[in-house]
């Protein structure tokens, strides 16, 4: 669609809105890297001399500044390749271990897929396992959640911050109602660490899965918070030399162990403050693009999400086709491809929402780089985009970005 002259200056095109998707890396991250590739390039395991140890030095450092961001102990973090491996090896290691004798896996229907997947592995190995519902708002049901943990329950699987709709589960609340039960409670923490206050002590969370390029770290590198007192156990994904006590061999990255670390500590430094500029960011978006669309639907509860994600529904339209007409603006879909078709997304069907509106829905996600201008700018093109589709022919669907 051609641009518009508004009067201002324009921002640097196409604008990125996708922060849910991933972050870029932090300039002060990448600067804490670099050396880690070139100059330090020991191996943190090989400590019989010292560029093995100057590295391991750094890594152990690193690890200390990913615990305080959750008030864990740095013996507590194993370093992973992400929160997919993060998760798998929380979910299936914890109900896999040896000394487990409970069966009973339960978990929620809006889980990343890495989650999902993994409890019905589970369910094929002889678990039984329960997904549980949502309600409207995307909030899980405590008296349903409570119901659900058994004498039976290994483990309970609840994502934080979910990285469609944003909406932020209560924590505190759940780990206190698995604590009671002896139930084990995992959270993929992967949206919420660094952008909302996580304290593994205080809401009772054994198990927390984090990833490095969701706060502006590197990709290729996340964490898990395993709990020490009372020992949480797991069994291994696979088999090597005994790295990370055991739990996870491999020799580590050091270079993005580092940059996962000062990613955290910068996350845990600005967290507060920049937490209030995006929700101020998110409300002015909301508002404006309220006033140029009244009809616009808002997908998850607005009081507990994240600061800086909001999923809308524009009725009458495709979701898809929306996007195509503004490429200036990075957006995502709130949708799979699978084969030559759009499906609705399960996490928007999950709240109740029919497959209309759920293909209608995209999702917006503000960041540490969002400007006023680039939010003021994309209310202004979604809105022509929107009327201008409304005033066209027929609902166009397109065919799926790959």
């Amino acid at each position: 669609m051609a641009t518009m002259t508004t009067g201002r200056n324009l921002p640097k095109l196409p604008i990125y809105l996708d922060y849910q998707s991933t972050t870029p890396v932090d300039p002060r991250v990448m600067a804490t890297m670099l050396p880690y590739f070139t100059v330090k390039f020991g191996n943190p395991h090989s400590t019989s001399h010292s560029h093995g140890r100057e590295v391991a030095d750094a890594v152990e450092a690193a690890r200390g500044q990913v615990a305080r961001l959750i008030g864990a102990d740095e013996r507590e973090i194993i370093f992973t390749s992400g929160a997919t491996e993060s998760n798998n090896l929380a979910v299936k290691g914890a109900v896999r271990f040896p000394g487990q004798h409970r069966k009973r896996v339960v978990t929620v229907v809006t889980e990343h897929k890495c989650v999902l997947e993994s409890v019905k592995r589970l369910g094929e190995e002889g678990h039984e396992t329960v997904f549980l519902p949502v309600k409207r708002d995307g909030l899980v049901d405590l008296g349903e959640l409570a119901a659900a943990l058994t004498e039976d329950t290994a483990l309970l699987s609840v994502m934080a911050a979910n990285n469609e709709i944003g909406v932020v589960q209560p924590l505190a609340e759940i780990g206190a109602l698995c604590k009671a039960k002896g139930v084990l409670f995992h959270t993929d923490a992967a949206q919420a660490v660094g952008k909302v206050p996580i304290h593994v002590e205080s809401m009772h969370i054994d198990l927390l899965s984090i990833s490095g390029h969701k706060i502006y770290g590197p990709k290729g590198i996340g964490a898990l918070y395993v709990r020490r007192r009372p020992r949480v156990r797991l069994d291994p994904l696979f088999d090597g030399g005994a790295q990370e006590r055991g739990i996870r061999s491999g020799t580590l990255p050091a270079p993005l162990c580092i940059g996962l670390g000062e990613a955290c500590a910068i996350a845990a430094a600005e967290m507060a403050v920049e937490g209030e500029r995006l929700h101020a960011l998110r409300d002015r978006l909301l508002k404006g693009l309220r006033a140029a669309l009244p009809d616009i639907v808002v997908n998850g509860d607005m009081d507990h999400r994240l600061p800086g994600n909001l999923n809308v529904g524009f009725p009458q339209l495709s979701g898809q086709a929306l996007l195509a007409e503004v490429p200036e603006l990075s957006l995502s879909l709130g949708s799979a491809c699978t084969s030559a078709a759009v499906e609705p997304s399960y996490v928007l069907r999950a709240l109740g929402l029919p497959d209309d509106l759920a293909n209608a829905s995209i999702r917006i996600g503000l960041g540490r780089m969002t400007s006023v201008a680039e939010v003021d700018f994309a209310v202004e093109h979604l809105a022509a985009a929107v009327r201008k589709l409304r005033q066209g022919a027929p609902l166009q669907t397109g065919a799926p970005a790959a």
